[in-house]
């Protein structure tokens, strides 16, 4: 557990350590670092596992103003200078898939594999976008309970104990974080396929059954049929959009398997 200072960051990170295939984890909106903890714990004999809490997340020290997904990728890449790592596996889930697909552009000698987990390639409809801006005004005001609701049924379904533990955390989040977080999201660029067809390193997608943030039908049209080097799509059953967690059963075993093959 340690801070480094990055890009004008604090950056909270982890780091399993090791002289082993380093693997970098990317959380997803609203979650931190420890939303990988299953993940970590099965892999860490034979992957050296780093993962950090994005801006406005988790333990991260930020400077409180605009970003994007360029300077959360920007971060990573900072992170693994400090550790003085040159190549990693990444594994980004949801926003930190957004945030793979610019990175693995901008960064491919970075890169010797990618996981891509409950995510998709793509911008937000108008619609879409109108109703995230209606949810983030909302948990600056009167309607914060009932959007973390609404989140913790995407994310996480009806699992207690799942709830248990982010519902408290996701109270306790400024509203200027999830203001500027959702910021992030809902005005990212769209990176088009041709271009994202330009991605070299394996890749792997999983995505669970049951998401309803981002149908997996998404990830099949923008990632699997799009990415050159893709070596399969995971189906995670029961999953909901949080799929790493709610079925780590059926996470870990092909995770592992790709990066055995692919991260070494």
């Amino acid at each position: 557990m340690a801070t480094a200072e990055i890009n004008g960051q604090g950056l909270y990170y982890e780091d399993s350590g090791g002289d082993l295939p380093a693997v970098v984890f990317m959380h997803g909106f609203l979650f931190d670092q420890t939303m990988f903890d299953p993940q970590v714990e099965y892999l860490r004999a034979d992957y050296r596992c780093i993962r950090f809490d994005a801006r406005t997340l988790g333990q991260t020290r930020w400077d409180g103003r605009p970003f994007s997904l360029y300077d959360t990728a920007a971060d990573a890449i900072g992170l693994l200078d400090q550790l003085g790592i040159q190549q990693a596996a990444f594994v980004g889930m949801s926003q930190g898939g957004y945030t793979l697909v610019r990175l693995a552009l901008r960064y491919p000698e970075r890169v010797s594999a990618a996981v891509f987990l409950s995510t998709y390639n793509g911008i937000d409809t108008d619609e879409v976008k109108a109703i995230y801006r209606s949810m983030r005004d909302g948990f600056a005001g009167d309607g914060k309970a009932e959007v973390i609701n609404v989140f913790a049924q995407l994310f996480l379904g009806t699992h207690q104990a799942l709830r248990a533990y982010w519902i408290p955390r996701w109270q306790a989040l400024p509203a200027a974080n999830v203001f500027h977080g959702m910021n992030t999201l809902i005005d990212r660029d769209e990176i088009p396929s041709a271009k994202a067809g330009q991605i070299t390193a394996p890749t792997l997608v999983m995505h669970g059954e049951g998401d309803q943030g981002i149908p997996m039908a998404l990830a099949e049209r923008t990632l699997v049929r799009v990415l050159p080097h893709v070596k399969g799509l995971v189906r995670i059953p029961g999953g909901a959009h949080a799929a790493n967690l709610m079925n780590p059963e059926a996470t870990n075993p092909p995770l592992k398997a790709f990066l055995d093959t692919y991260a070494r």
